[in-house]
C-alpha cells in the first residue's frame, strides 16, 4: 500500500482466528489517512461484538465503520475522493465480495481485505481462497499455539462454546452462514498450531 495508492490493487490479510488481521487493516487506514488519502471502512453487520458501527481488533484498537449486510452495498459508500477502501471480517460476506472488490481494483482503487482463512474445523473458508488467488499482495498471518506456542495457522472452538446454528437455518444459495453467523471471541475459540488443531476436541 505504501507505494501504490495512485494504482487499483486488490490486497488481502488472511490468518486464523488471533492472528492480528484487524490489527494489520486498522494499521493500513491509519498510514493512508496518514498521507490524505480519501478511506472508507467497512465492516459486516454480522460482527457486532464491539458495537454496531467499528472495526475493532482482539487487543481493543478500533476505528469507525460502515456497517453492512451485503456486499453490493459497498460502491454506494464511496465518494469522489475514496481511494482506499478497507474491508474487515470478509468472510461474513460471503462468494458476492469477489466480485465487488475486483470492479473496485478495476476502477483504480486500492481495496485492502481482511478475514479468516480457514473455519474453525480446518477447511478453506471462501471467499478468502478467490480473493487471494486474484490479489496482488497476500499477507497471510499466524497467531500463537495456545497449546505449545508455535505458530498457530488454525482455531478451534473449545468445548462448551454455544452451538453453531443448525445447517437447516442457512439460506438455500449462502451454505456458508451457519459457520458465519456464530461470532465469538477467546470464550469460544483458540488459535493451534497443525499439530494441536488436529488433536483438538
Amino acid at each position: 500500500m505504501e507505494d501504490g495508492l495512485g494504482a487499483g490493487r486488490l490486497e488481502v490479510i488472511a490468518g486464523p482466528m488471533f492472528a492480528g488481521k484487524s490489527e494489520e487493516l486498522l494499521r493500513r487506514v491509519r498510514r493512508a489517512r496518514i498521507a490524505r488519502r480519501g478511506v472508507v471502512v467497512v465492516s459486516h453487520a454480522l460482527d457486532d461484538r464491539r458495537g454496531v458501527g467499528r472495526v475493532t481488533s482482539h487487543s481493543g484498537q478500533g476505528l469507525p465503520s460502515h456497517t453492512v449486510s451485503d456486499a453490493g452495498e459497498i460502491p454506494g459508500l464511496l465518494g469522489p475522493g475514496t481511494e482506499l477502501v478497507a474491508v474487515d471480517e470478509a468472510q461474513f460476506f460471503g462468494a458476492d465480495l469477489v466480485p465487488v472488490v475486483s470492479d473496485l481494483a478495476d476502477r483504480g482503487l486500492v481495496v485492502v481485505v481482511a478475514g479468516l482463512s480457514v473455519t474453525f474445523d480446518g477447511q478453506p473458508f471462501a471467499p478468502l481462497p478467490e480473493l487471494m488467488a486474484l490479489a496482488e499482495s497476500v499477507e497471510k498471518l499466524t497467531a500463537v499455539c495456545s497449546v505449545c506456542g508455535a505458530d498457530a495457522a488454525f482455531h478451534v472452538r473449545l468445548p462448551g462454546a454455544p452451538p453453531v446454528p443448525d445447517a437447516g437455518s442457512a439460506q438455500p444459495d449462502d451454505a456458508l452462514v451457519p459457520v458465519a453467523a456464530h461470532v465469538g471471541g477467546s470464550e469460544s475459540y483458540e488459535a493451534r498450531c497443525r499439530r494441536h488443531a488436529a488433536v483438538a476436541g
